[in-house]
């Protein structure tokens, strides 16, 4: 078990888990209260409670327990495989497939489906609970996917990730008309400081800035929405996501980073990874895929073709 000791400073003020949540930039204010209820955080070896206030000059103990390891389990669930050899798959992955598990989802993702399809041949790099992850797209963003069968595969393909050369395009449908027909975004981003579970622009030199870029081009205007392509150059947490929200055209659907009254027949952000490309870690050879818009999108363009038109 981790012990953390914090101490308040003489102007510190407000109740004792929001500080604490301030203090610890990993632990979630939620994670923190499920500690304080359980008696592992402390001051003066005497436990404190959630809506205590922050005394100045007092030191605060807080006591990790060691993570319990998920184990990821193969499970027979299908996939949508646009290629597949002996180093590689890429795979489709649907709207509303978790990519590895975690707390909250500890079965029925994309790598218990892959541990069943592969029979366990997976590149180990991303440990027992992302093997063959090389790269990840949210549960509810569709497309497409790359995963290394073997530890050379996935260096080889991780290092062009880490030089920016794979090729990435995904779709989306952004709120409001975009006044240029084409641009970019270049912001630095890192989780934000109010709420540790979102994404954020941050300042260039912030603690845990990243740099970010992402090209976009409009494909049609409608109405008062716009469908968009978004070429990264860099694969950033919800980049395309905080990107675009940043620029006042946050993506429909989006409940994280749009307007409060979402559009909740989407379930989701309408953003789809569309185009991939890579050279093979193997053969050399440039290989290029292309995963056509699911309904659930086509859909929703068909309705504002409608609506626009009307």
């Amino acid at each position: 078990m981790e012990r953390l000791e914090l101490t308040a400073a003489p102007g510190d003020s407000g109740r004792l888990d929001a500080w604490l949540a301030g203090q610890c930039p990993t632990l979630s204010r939620s994670a923190l209260q499920n500690l304080i209820e359980q008696g592992l955080v402390t001051c003066g070896g005497a436990p404190v409670n959630k809506k205590d206030k922050v005394a100045p000059g007092k030191v605060y103990a807080i006591d990790l327990p060691d993570p319990q390891p998920i184990e990821a389990r193969p499970q027979n669930i299908p996939l949508d495989i646009v290629y597949e050899d002996d180093d590689l798959l890429v795979v489709n992955k649907p709207k509303g497939m978790v990519v590895h598990p975690a707390p909250g989802n500890p079965d029925g993702t994309l790598v218990n489906a892959l541990l069943y399809h592969c029979a366990g041949q997976l590149s180990g790099i991303g440990g027992a609970i992302r093997p063959g992850i090389v790269h990840r797209i949210d549960k509810d963003t569709s497309g497409l996917l790359v995963v290394a069968k073997n530890d050379a595969a996935h260096q080889a393909l991780s290092a062009q990730m880490s030089v920016h050369s794979i090729h990435r395009v995904y779709h989306a449908v952004v709120y409001g008309n975009l006044k240029e027909d084409e641009g970019f975004v270049e912001k630095w981003l890192g989780r934000d400081p109010r709420d540790r579970k979102k994404m954020a622009v941050l300042a260039e030199n912030a603690a845990g800035a990243k740099y970010a870029y992402t090209g976009w081009q409009v494909l049609e205007r409608c109405g008062n929405f716009t469908y968009i392509a978004c070429k990264l150059k860099t694969g950033r947490t919800h980049q395309i996501r905080v990107h675009m929200a940043s620029t006042g055209h946050p993506l429909a659907g989006d409940a994280v980073y749009g307007p409060k009254n979402c559009i909740k027949s989407l379930n989701g952000q309408c953003l789809h990874a569309k185009e991939l490309g890579f050279v093979h870690p193997q053969t050399g050879e440039w290989m290029q895929f292309d995963s056509p818009l699911p309904p659930y999108f086509t859909e929703f363009l068909t309705r504002l073709r409608k609506e626009h038109r009307a």
